[in-house]
């Protein structure tokens, strides 16, 4: 079977950035619902349209088609009395985008801690970047009609209720 609308895609992966260094490796097949449900990136699901089992991709993608450019504005130094005690680089915490006086809520992370501020940054660890996602089909199979209507995979390698 072809990958097309509506299947289930099962693969292994590997996630590099252009350098070659691995950010993030699948042993074990990951699945998807393929035709525009969000469950991978659309380039690669773009690329892999048409494919069947055995077969292997490797598709480059820009910052635009991952993770997004690197926005400097999503940096934000915040006074040291804003966090607990105990905060550290690396921790994470939501807060509203600056001047943003809607309910959308952002996750910052910690990268500098000082006596007097808090350095937080808004953008995903990866952004900015461009990314080799490339793996091997290991499973194609028309998605069930449940499946389609939650639009996700249920079951092996997918969301489970």
């Amino acid at each position: 079977m072809k990958i097309e609308k509506n299947s289930v895609v099962s693969l292994t992966y590997q996630l590099a950035d252009v350098s070659g260094e691995v950010i993030e490796a699948a042993g074990d097949p990951i699945s998807y619902l393929h035709g525009g449900y969000d469950g991978i990136f659309p380039t690669v699901e773009e690329a892999l349209h048409g494919k069947v089992v055995g077969d292997t991709f490797n598709v480059t993608m820009e910052p635009d088609d991952a993770f997004g450019e690197y926005e400097h504005e999503l940096v934000r130094a915040e006074p040291r009395d804003m966090f607990p005690k105990e905060v550290a680089v690396g921790m994470q915490f939501e807060g509203g985008a600056e001047g943003d006086d809607d309910e959308d809520f952002m996750l910052y992370t910690v990268t500098e801690v000082t006596d007097d501020e808090v350095t937080v940054d808004g953008n995903h660890p990866l952004a900015g970047k461009s990314l080799v996602f490339s793996g091997t089909i290991t499973g194609v199979r028309a998605a069930s009609a449940e499946e389609l209507t939650h639009g996700h995979v249920h079951g092996e390698g997918g969301h489970h209720h």
